[in-house]
């Protein structure tokens, strides 16, 4: 016997069909309906709302024939979970691994990522960020066009594939972050809107309608995804979820939609007995997000800082179209380092306008997730073409050196470790019209930013989805290996040194010259001096004039309280302490 439930609060009948026999349901309070009907161990079914076409559950746990067609009863008490000491991983002092699964092997499954799992635990990152992977319309896609939220995408391995990857992830000291979409919902397979007001045209959003958080029925929407949340971390064992583009939540209540996550998760987490995370991506440059609730903030553990990437990568490639056009200075990137967030009040050209505010000193920098490479940050580009097709990897290393040693949460984009030129380009699976819409659509978008259409790739080509798998014979390859090497120590040397784990972000010095093209960024004894000329010369240490080199990207040598450094090379040094009393 299986009790099926479903909200549907603007119904007037509503009926279960298992099996092909439909079955019909009482109404409950609140607009539940309910009903207790005889079925096999995964039977399908589907909901029929006042006569209509059948309609997967908005809450399905499985939906092994697309997005489209009947659900599957799943339970999850079957599977044999072996991670029973798994006590989780907290975020300070975490190394970040984002991986979409699809693009990840040639296979794009789960049980192929698990034959990957032990490449990612000899790299020393601490937890694996995937994609989105509830279920979609189509084939493959990035995943953050998701309907079935509830549901795992069926060709990436269904519900029991995730689990199996977890509980390997487990296994090695691995932990798990799911990227969650709640600001919008996919073009192609949302039923949601014919079962209740789960959106809105009292707000718009770049998607259309948003998410119904805060107009009538609300509660019941909220409902649906707090206990998503509580799904994911619970049911599958993830230790975190990334939050998509919470900046386009709309939700006017008292207490909003964030506040209501943080206090459910850290509720869970407690009874669990293992902490768990929630990081959010957002473009307002405001740290509310992970203020503390008693400082009248979200309490999240975490944000994305898109502006620590952009100072990076402006400063190493040169570019400076769109809204890289206020980075590219040394002195920016040295604020970004100390300060988070370059716009923080100040004026954005890319804008027009005055964006952010600081961040309080005393705000730790682990709360602050940062990247030299991202999923949005490659694929968004119109040839998804990786800072490693144009940078020498002098540079690379550069930038890997500043990312991995900063005080901030390090994440890194699959394949960067061994500096992968691999594209990942934007791809999709829809059918008919809506196909064609995204491919026009996706065209016309680039031609507004400066590029040839005719160079877009097909997002509906099948060709472009293959493109954008890694090739995991790179890292086997001479200069593969040696990047490889570079971030295992990297990620090593933060792990052995509390100088690099240390998140207070008053204790990161950096001093630069523009005009000769140096940086060096002191934390403690550990200084990262970068020469970004294009000739070998003196780079100045701070405070002292001996050292111990701890890795370096190419030749060295110490003079006199410098250490000259090859043209766009870096050196990570031990250095005395500037006070001998000092700890650090």
């Amino acid at each position: 016997m299986t009790t099926f439930a479903v909200w549907a609060p603007e119904r007037e009948r509503v009926e279960v069909d298992v099996a092909g026999e439909r079955h019909a349901m009482s109404r409950n309070e609140g607009g539940w309906w309910r009903a207790t009907v005889p079925t096999a161990a995964t039977s399908d079914y589907a909901f029929v709302l006042d006569g209509g076409d059948p309609r997967p559950d908005p809450r399905s746990r499985w939906q092994p024939h697309g997005v489209h067609r009947a659900s599957r009863v799943y339970d999850d008490s079957a599977f044999p979970w072996t991670d029973e000491h798994w006590r989780g991983i907290p975020l300070p002092g975490s190394v970040l691994y984002e991986l979409h699964v699809g693009t990840f092997t040639e296979e794009g499954t789960f049980d192929a990522a698990i034959e990957r799992l032990d490449h990612l635990a000899e790299l020393g990152v601490s937890a694996i960020e995937l994609l989105p992977c509830n279920a979609f319309d189509g084939r493959w896609g990035w995943g953050y066009d998701g309907v079935a939220w509830f549901a795992v995408h069926e060709p990436y391995g269904g519900p029991d594939g995730l689990k199996r990857f977890v509980d390997a992830c487990h296994a090695r000291g691995l932990g798990v972050v799911m990227d969650v979409v709640y600001n919008h919902l996919g073009p192609a397979g949302n039923y949601l809107p014919e079962f209740g007001p789960y959106l809105t045209d009292a707000h718009t959003t770049p998607w259309g309608p948003a998410v119904n958080l805060d107009q009538p029925g609300s509660d019941e929407v909220r409902r649906f995804i707090v206990d998503n949340a509580m799904m994911w971390l619970r049911d599958f064992h993830v230790d975190g979820l990334r939050l998509d583009a919470v900046h386009a939540f709309v939700d006017d209540r008292a207490t909003h939609l964030l506040e209501e996550l943080a206090v459910a998760v850290e509720a869970l987490g407690a009874q669990l007995g293992k902490p768990l995370w929630l990081v959010a991506e957002s473009d307002l440059n405001n740290a509310r997000l992970v203020t503390t609730r008693l400082a009248a903030g979200f309490g999240l553990n975490g944000q994305w800082a898109d502006d620590v990437h952009h100072a990076v990568h402006a400063l190493l490639t040169g570019e400076r179209a769109g809204y890289y056009g206020d980075f590219g200075s040394i002195g920016t990137l040295a604020k970004a380092l100390t300060s988070v967030f370059v716009h923080d009040g100040s004026w954005s050209s890319f804008r027009q306008r005055s964006h952010g505010r600081p961040v309080d000193p005393t705000t730790p920098g682990h709360r602050f997730v940062v990247y030299l490479q991202n999923h949005d940050q490659v694929g968004n580009r119109a040839l998804g073409d990786r800072i490693a097709t144009t940078l020498p990897d002098g540079l690379l290393m550069v930038g890997a050196a500043l990312i991995l040693t900063s005080p901030y949460t390090p994440m890194l984009w699959m394949g960067e470790e061994w500096g992968a030129r691999t594209p990942w380009q934007f791809f999709s699976d829809h059918r008919g019209d809506l196909g064609e819409a995204v491919r026009t659509g996706r065209r016309e978008e680039f031609a507004t930013h400066g590029w040839e259409t005719d160079e877009v790739p097909d997002p509906q080509s099948g060709t472009t989805f293959e493109a954008s798998k890694l090739d995991w014979k790179e890292p086997q390859s001479d200069r593969g290996a040696r990047l490889l090497a570079w971030h295992r120590d990297l990620i090593a040397l933060r792990r052995s040194r509390l100088d690099l784990s240390d998140g207070r972000r008053d204790r990161v010095q950096v001093t630069y010259d523009e005009e000769a093209r140096w940086l060096v960024v002191r934390r403690g004894c550990t200084a990262v001096a970068c020469n970004l000329g294009a000739d070998r010369q003196p780079v100045p240490l701070p405070g002292t004039p001996d050292g111990m080199l701890l890795a370096s990207s190419h030749g060295f040598v110490f003079r006199d309280g410098f250490v000259e450094i090859d043209a766009e090379s870096v050196a990570v040094l031990d250095l005395l302490p500037e006070d001998p009393a000092s700890p650090l």
